[in-house]
């Protein structure tokens, strides 16, 4: 197994554009297989990728989904995909409305997507759409992973067409506390693609690259991505980018919020109110003029 050297550069397998390109590769295909099997929990044993194109430029890149777009065993569809940033969710949005609608608009595309004619609707196959996600969209669930099919009002299962599997790779650190040998397939993968990258966290990757021989394989591809001259430099120009994104996000935000409590002020509401309402403490809202 190729162990990942703690001094090492590693690029993060948790940014969309690595994540892609690691599944994708051709020397990948057990790589991918088991990362499927372990989010749909049932054995990948054939997987076959639809869209292995990546986008050219970083500015082609942010109209483009980076996701893996596959055909599985039985003929079954899987899309994977990695989403560690929250650029595309709207301000005060704690819902996470926006990611879930385009979560569910994708994985009902996908599934309509295949061929129907001259089928029965009962051969049609199963649609999984599997993200990897960075931050967390359901904090009323405690469990790092949740999954969901078309079910009745009484929890009974009504469809297992359409399937939803959302892993929040940020409810990992209690996990990693455990033996790495107790953790599941699934517990590895997230771990590996969350802090592969972290040099605080190489002695864990490496006890599940010992562990587990397809994350080792991944750890390989990782390292060899992450030596690629071009791939450093497009991963540089798209933090970058991000990076005045959400500073030019973050400043509006302020912006609207110092206005809304100066007309606050100015309609003679309680300082003690107006903090609660913009977030700013007192003593910034009495020197706001």
């Amino acid at each position: 197994m190729a162990k990942l050297p703690t001094d090492a550069d590693i690029l993060p397998p948790s940014d969309d554009h690595i994540f892609k390109t690691l599944l994708t590769r051709p020397d990948a295909k057990h790589v991918l297989m088991d990362v499927i099997s372990a989010a749909i929990e049932r054995p990948v044993v054939d997987v076959l990728v639809r869209n292995t194109e990546l986008p050219i430029s970083d500015t082609a890149e942010k109209g483009e989904r980076l996701d893996v777009n596959c055909t599985i065993d039985g003929g079954d569809q899987a899309d994977v995909e990695m989403q560690s940033s929250r650029m595309e969710e709207k301000a005060g949005d704690h819902e996470h409305r926006n990611f879930k609608n385009k979560y569910i608009y994708y994985g009902t595309d996908l599934h309509s997507s295949q061929p129907s004619k001259g089928k029965k609707y009962a051969e049609l196959v199963r649609t999984y759409q599997i993200t990897f996600c960075g931050y967390t969209v359901l904090p009323e669930r405690p469990g790092f992973v949740n999954r969901a099919a078309l079910r009745f009002d009484d929890g009974k299962l009504f469809s297992d067409q359409i399937n939803i599997v959302i892993v929040e790779m940020n409810k990992l650190n209690d996990i990693l506390k455990r033996p790495t040998a107790a953790l599941t397939p699934l517990e590895m993968w997230s771990a590996f693609f969350q802090f592969a990258d972290k040099p605080e966290y190489r002695d864990i990757i490496n006890h599940i690259i010992e562990t587990k021989e397809e994350v080792g394989m991944a750890a390989t591809l990782l390292q060899e991505i992450s030596k690629d001259e071009q791939e450093r430099a497009r991963f540089r120009s798209r933090r970058m980018f991000e990076t005045d994104m959400t500073s030019n996000i973050l400043t509006a935000e302020d912006n609207g919020r110092m206005r809304v409590a100066m007309n606050l002020k100015r309609m003679g509401m309680a300082v003690e109110e107006i903090a609660k309402a913009t977030e700013f403490t007192v003593d910034e809202i009495l020197k706001l003029n």
